[in-house]
């Protein structure tokens, strides 16, 4: 379609569009009212009208996970039972991610299966480097958190918020910073 008719195209269809905006519009300030009203919250546009559960539900997760609508999902990613995983985030499987049952992935967390350094480097000569990535079982991963290519994280763990995780992390430990680094064990 040129131009000059999808120009046409859209004029011929402006009553339609703005009807279709008015009533968005309208579903949103709805939402958003009852929201505010109730738990003192406001969202994304998608995340009032995308069920977490059923998108987790669609994307093969485990029974009672859930999903924001404006996280991002690559590849494949593989999350077990009763998982939260927070709005804002990416998950890279494009060389396999695996997330256990019971963790909480919070808000604008990014974990990498994959990185581009060798390829920009190069030129464009080398490939991207892939490694698996996996968080075990009940682990809580702090907002914005970093976990870069190959990195696993044992179960129990908890990682502290605005961490760089570059390296393994062992079984019920806590662990932060720029780099990561283990503080010692979870307390019971």
């Amino acid at each position: 379609m040129n131009q000059r008719s999808f120009e046409e195209h859209i004029s011929d269809e402006q009553p339609r569009v703005s009807k279709l905006f008015s009533s968005l519009n309208l579903l949103w300030r709805t939402l958003q009212l009852f929201l505010e009203k109730r738990y003192k919250r406001t969202l994304p546009f998608a995340d009032y009208i995308v069920d977490r559960w059923e998108k987790a539900r669609i994307l093969g997760f485990g029974a009672g996970s859930s999903i924001y609508d404006s996280s991002l999902v690559l590849g494949d990613v593989t999350v077990g039972e009763n998982t939260w995983i927070g709005p804002f985030t990416v998950l890279d499987g494009s060389g396999g991610l695996r997330i256990g049952s019971y963790c909480s992935i919070s808000t604008g967390v990014q974990i990498y299966s994959h990185d581009t350094v060798k390829w920009a480097l190069s030129a464009g000569q080398h490939q991207a480097e892939r490694a698996s990535t996996s968080i075990g079982d009940r682990c809580y991963i702090g907002p914005n958190t970093i976990i870069a290519k190959g990195v696993n994280i044992g179960s129990g763990c908890i990682v502290g918020a605005n961490s760089l995780v570059l390296k393994d992390i062992p079984p019920n430990s806590k662990a932060f910073g720029t780099p990561c680094s283990v503080l010692g064990p979870v307390d019971s």
